[in-house]
């Protein structure tokens, strides 16, 4: 880069057709005592990909020269049975790991690809770290156990890697050009692939103690995690997954002035006859660039934050929400909170409050906090299940705070104040259409896809409700 007496005169950044990264260049002039005009030099700042594809090929090389240490490459006693053995033991519990992963996570992939796609590479650096430790065990089923362990971990980076790099690629191709975008980004990889094996190759060669090893391994991983790190941070999702709905909503809310938590904490507010007043338009809503700053790589699932523009992101969890689950489970909560016999009456007055929403929502509390729980009705569409995880958000943030003054409460008591409160927000986001009309509309000017289901991690379930005459 330029040195303390160059001026930079000129950055170019150059993107591909999809706005992909690819490189910086930076024009700078140097002058020196006597020189009318300086020279000029350019410096290229290249990608972080490549980085990291390029640190993963050498350090994949290491790892297979301590695999193959291991399995006997060199010593005579050594039998290409026990080898192939354990070539197969590894391919199999790397398969049955990717159906169970498949099964468990498999809907998670998509709301969380920036989260599994970084897992990935953990998964993968791990997994070479546990090949280089093969060698040094000389208890043949516990090096075994360590090479089939470093088999599941790649098929666990083979499917979190694949799934999340399709979601990726379905949201950089802004022309639905996704064939092309794969095709070139493998073509972009096999050659970065290439050149890392040809100078893998002359490290491995020169590369060739303990000691030496090991810390090769770990300059190239630690080049490697950092810089995909580095790439993942730098996507801007426009879907809300709900992390990012946390982060949007409780902005957006907290600068809401018409929202008055002191007064619903106190027993709810009448919003029938007050009117949304004009300074509404003043609503602070994050784009899409803003919350991938603050967003984080790995959050905890279901968490509830309220996350103000003031506020850092690493503010303490307000409750816990899931959504989409079983009107079974929901049943069984609400038993575990009251006296069995008056659940039905609760059930059926919850159904009578959400008559006119396309979902149910439920508060309950374990260990002072919130724990929301959300079954959605049949045809309920994306923007329906981000007013459902705005509503707990909000719910949340005024029980946090009631659990607080009111902690002396019974828990008949603070099961009415959650009932009161759920209505009374209720009344609040359906005010003159609040939601739909200002909330809704607002994230789709700053650039939020609200065509995106990207709230439930989870198979989730849906209730049809048929009231009787």
């Amino acid at each position: 880069m330029a040195s303390e007496n160059s001026r930079v005169i000129l950055t170019v950044a150059e993107t591909d057709e999809v706005d992909t990264p690819i490189a910086t260049y930076v024009y700078s002039e140097q002058k020196t005592a006597g020189d009318i005009k300086g020279k000029g030099r350019i410096d290229v700042i290249s990608g972080p990909d490549s980085i990291q594809a390029f640190s993963s090929s050498i350090a994949g090389l290491l790892a297979s020269r301590a695999v193959l240490q291991g399995v006997g490459v060199g010593d005579a006693a050594a039998s290409p049975t026990s080898a192939l053995l354990l070539h197969i033991l590894q391919d199999s519990s790397g398969r049955i790991a990717t159906i169970l992963f498949a099964h468990r996570l498999g809907t998670a992939l998509e709301p969380e690809c920036k989260m599994y796609r970084l897992a990935a590479d953990v998964f993968n650096d791990v997994a070479m770290v546990l090949d280089c430790l093969s060698p040094l065990l000389r208890i043949r089923s516990a090096r075994v156990a360590l090479l089939s362990s470093a088999g599941v971990l790649r098929a666990l980076c083979g499917v979190t890697g694949g799934s999340s790099k399709a979601s990726l690629s379905a949201h950089f191709a802004k022309w639905g050009n996704i064939a092309e975008l794969n095709a070139k980004d493998s073509s972009q990889e096999t050659i970065i692939s290439l050149l890392g094996m040809l100078v893998g190759s002359l490290v491995v060669s020169h590369v060739t103690s303990v000691h030496a090893t090991w810390a090769a391994l770990f300059l190239l991983l630690t080049l490697h995690l950092s810089a995909n790190y580095a790439a993942v941070r730098s996507v801007q999702m426009t879907s809300l997954n709900r992390q990012r709905a946390n982060i949007v909503f409780s902005t957006l809310l907290d600068s809401d002035q018409e929202l008055d938590l002191e007064t619903l904490i106190c027993g709810g507010r009448d919003t029938q006859d007050t009117p949304i007043k004009t300074w509404s338009r003043l609503y602070r809503t994050l784009r899409p660039e803003e919350v991938a700053r603050r967003e984080r790589i790995f959050e905890r699932d279901g968490v509830l934050r309220w996350i103000p523009e003031s506020l850092s992101s690493s503010q303490p969890v307000i409750g816990f929400c899931q959504i989409g689950g079983s009107l079974q489970d929901l049943v069984i909560l609400m038993m575990n909170q009251r006296s069995s016999s008056s659940s039905p009456d609760l059930l059926h007055g919850l159904i009578r409050l959400f008559s006119l929403e396309a979902y149910v929502l439920f508060i309950s509390h374990r260990a002072n906090i919130p724990q929301a729980f959300i079954v959605l009705k049949k045809g309920c569409t994306p923007v329906q299940q981000l007013k459902a995880w705005t509503h707990a958000l909000l719910v949340s943030r005024v029980l946090s705070r009631r659990t607080e003054e009111h902690s002396h409460l019974k828990q008949q008591q603070q099961h009415i104040f959650n009932i009161v409160t759920i209505s009374y927000t209720l009344d609040f986001l359906n005010q003159d259409s609040r939601f739909e009309r200002l909330y809704v509309q607002k994230l789709v000017e700053v650039g939020w896809d609200l065509n995106i289901a990207a709230l439930e991690t989870r198979p989730g379930r849906r209730i049809t409700i048929s009231s009787s005459s």
